[in-house]
């Protein structure tokens, strides 16, 4: 019965030493994390040279409307042609044997309509006088109507043969310089395909591949373009056109640059070399670590440093640039924002950063 009783009054001093020990841990403050951030500074892109080449800014391909045995050829790379200037010949036999058919058609049907007209004036000739009946009379002219449509039938079928015999002939659409050839005579050449490839010589662009990060130039940007056998030959040019998608090999984007008024040495496939005029691109760059993907969105933790808790900001990225990620929306200059850790940081969280001045 003494242990019991000692049980019995020990028992409420150790529910309450243990209730105590509870709050006290309950009421024990969130530890507060140290993280690695930084201050979002613009980053200006480089000036840079890139190598290239001189291209027409339009080339067309010119090739037949229909398929047939190519006999003729008459340019060849490097020749300067006219509008509407013969280039090549597909061998026209088979065409020129339907246009003779639609043609012998076509007078069988005019023979055919004469006979008709014909009829019908001595059909109504003789209605006039008794002898022929009015029955009779409108069967004439319906083999005159007949006879007329076979005529317009006829006609067509004769314009169409016609149409398709223009095809075996290919003719150059503006002025230009053939810059590829794509068959040779004795050649079976499909509908479509490229038999000579002509470009607008007036009209030319400097194209240079540039590393992925230098691709976000956005058009517009100034280059200055000399040529590489004579760096004193010089133009100006603005970037007109951006590959949409980095090359998977060489992570290089292809750009065209629109050279202004270029002089005659700057000929078609010319080596040049393209500078940046200025570095007047400015982008947020961040570490790649410090983007956290979320239900297929972005979101950077921003730290503020007043109470020193960090929220999640939702950003637009773009491009990867090295080891970081560009940033396109979302965020300011002059924030500060993790960038390590992401992915265990919660909503307000405390956290610890060092050296506040410094990005």
């Amino acid at each position: 019965m003494n242990r019991i009783s000692l049980a019995l009054f020990f028992a409420p001093v150790t529910l309450l030493m243990l209730t105590g020990c509870q709050k006290g841990e309950e009421q024990a403050p969130p530890a507060i994390r140290p993280v690695l951030s930084q201050i979002v500074t613009p980053t200006g892109l480089p000036g840079s040279t890139f190598a290239g080449t001189v291209q027409p800014k339009v080339q067309t391909a010119f090739g037949p409307r229909t398929t047939g045995l190519l006999v003729a050829r008459d340019v060849d790379t490097g020749d300067v042609v006219r509008r509407g200037q013969l280039l090549a010949t597909l061998d026209p036999t088979a065409l020129e044997l339907a246009v003779g058919s639609a043609r012998a058609d076509l007078a069988n049907a005019q023979a055919t309509l004469a006979n008709a007209v014909s009829v019908e004036r001595r059909a109504k000739a003789l209605f006039k006088v008794g002898t022929e009946t009015q029955a009779a009379v409108e069967s004439t002219e319906q083999a005159r109507t007949a006879a007329q449509a076979s005529v317009v039938q006829a006609q067509a079928a004769l314009a169409k043969a016609k149409e398709q015999l223009s095809y075996t002939q290919v003719t150059a659409a503006f002025d230009g310089v053939v810059t590829q050839t794509g068959a040779e005579v004795g050649q079976v050449v499909a509908a479509g395909a490229a038999v000579v490839t002509v470009a607008r010589p007036d009209e030319r662009d400097a194209v240079v591949d540039v590393p992925d990060g230098n691709a976000l130039l956005p058009v517009g940007t100034p280059f200055s373009v000399t040529l590489q056998i004579n760096p004193a030959m010089a133009v100006s040019g603005k970037v007109r056109e951006i590959a949409p998608a980095a090359d998977a090999a060489t992570r290089t984007r292809r750009i065209r640059i629109a050279l202004e008024n270029p002089p005659e040495s700057f000929r078609l496939g010319t080596t040049i070399t393209a500078s940046l005029k200025e570095a007047a691109v400015e982008q947020m760059v961040l570490p790649a670590t410090a983007i956290l993907l979320r239900d297929g969105k972005s979101f950077v933790w921003v730290v503020d440093e007043g109470d020193g808790t960090v929220k999640s900001r939702e950003v637009i990225t773009g491009a990867a640039l090295g080891s970081g990620i560009v940033v396109t929306a979302g965020i300011d200059a002059g924030m500060r924002v993790v960038t390590a850790g992401v992915h265990s940081l919660e909503e307000g969280q405390k956290v610890k950063f060092e050296n506040k001045a410094r990005s």
